[in-house]
């Protein structure tokens, strides 16, 4: 085997070996983010001013349980396209107008297609100062994907939160709502709909299946240059 594809093979090598050490560091990462995330869903809501002072902060809110007082304005509820126990719909995502005059979107929960208006589920439209408790949920900074489809405002149709756009879109004034949303929990509506608790906690966790296919590639590649050098210098005896 010439030298210069014993270089090429020993950088491809390194280059693996790199590899599969940075799926190990993702791991654990990932097993931290996991365990946090099962800490933080133990314990007491926080005040929502807790969390409002937080996100203001810097700090990471994603998940933490929270509870919040005001009042809902149905009149611009926002229409998140998604799936719930393998039915289509949508979640709904209410402003709660809170005392101070700011405002957070709540998604209140799932509600099927043929529910997508209010007037079809007028019992669940609960008036007056309500107390919501669930899970903080940071906004996005932008569309996830090219592959995610642009949002449909005349049609009242998301396919990602853009925070921005759904304030615009029911005439809230950007700096009067807060810069994140609520999950509302499993508390049931009057009339049963929207179902709230729909909160999705899955993070896919494959680095260790990664880190060994890299190192796998890494041993199968040595194996292979070392095979072929012993059977050249094998040959020249």
């Amino acid at each position: 085997m010439r030298l210069a594809g014993l270089v090429v093979a020993a950088v491809a090598f390194v280059c693996l070996i790199l590899l599969g050490n940075w799926q190990v560091r993702r791991l654990h990462w990932k097993e931290g983010l996991l365990a946090s995330v099962d800490e933080r869903l133990t314990e007491a809501p926080l005040p929502l001013a807790d969390i409002a002072a937080m996100a203001a902060a810097g700090e990471d809110i994603e998940y933490r349980p929270v509870t919040a007082e005001g009042t809902f304005e149905h009149d611009r509820e926002r229409h998140f396209f998604a799936t719930y126990n393998g039915q289509s719909g949508y979640y709904v995502y209410t402003p709660l107008r809170l005392d101070d005059g700011q405002a957070v979107f709540v998604n209140r929960g799932f509600v099927p297609f043929d529910a997508k208006e209010a007037a079809t589920r007028a019992e669940g439209q609960v008036k007056g100062e309500v107390t919501v408790t669930g899970l903080a949920r940071s906004r996005l900074d932008g569309k996830p994907s090219f592959m995610v489809p642009e949002n449909d405002l005349p049609k009242n149709i998301f396919y990602w939160k853009d925070l921005d756009a759904m304030a615009a879109s029911t005439g809230l004034e950007r700096t009067a709502v807060l810069p994140f949303f609520i999950d509302a929990n499993d508390a049931p509506n009057p009339g049963g709909l929207p179902v709230g608790g729909v909160t999705r906690i899955s993070f896919p966790n494959d680095h260790l299946q990664y880190a060994l296919t890299w190192y796998g590639l890494a041993a199968v590649l040595a194996i292979g240059v070392g095979v072929l050098v012993f059977r050249r210098y094998r040959g020249h005896d």
